[in-house]
């Protein structure tokens, strides 16, 4: 059974700094991408970032790219998002979720693509 389990939300004030991390368990793939969604109220859930487990190729929704840094560990089988000069229109639940085929190394990544999804983390930015 497919586990991603995510830890380290929390508020913050703009321009704060958090460290979201998933673990994952229950299955190996050859080669996936692991990597975060967020959805804020009202608004549909969108892709963030992600990461190949397999070569480390990364992809940045483009209102976070230089702010947020995607990193994978293979050993442990986790991925780590680092989000830097947070806004508050950050604001959302984030979630962890991970895909069977490697989807994000065509420079987009969907919902469409994600095969397994984690419960969720909220990240609050305050003005």
């Amino acid at each position: 059974q497919v586990q991603l389990v995510e830890s380290g939300g929390g508020s913050v004030q703009a321009g704060g700094s958090l460290k979201l991390s998933c673990a994952a368990s229950g299955y190996i793939f050859s080669s996936n991408c692991m990597g975060w969604f967020r959805q804020a109220p009202g608004k549909e859930r969108e892709a963030v970032a992600a990461i190949s487990t397999n070569g480390g190729s990364t992809y940045y929704a483009d209102s976070v790219k230089g702010r947020f840094t995607i990193s994978h560990d293979n050993v442990k089988n986790t991925v780590t998002l680092v989000v830097n000069g947070l806004k508050p229109e950050d604001t959302a639940m984030y979630y962890c979720a991970s895909d069977a085929g490697g989807f994000c190394v065509g420079g987009s990544w969907s919902e469409a693509d994600i095969g397994y999804w984690g419960h969720g983390t909220q990240v609050t930015v305050s003005s």
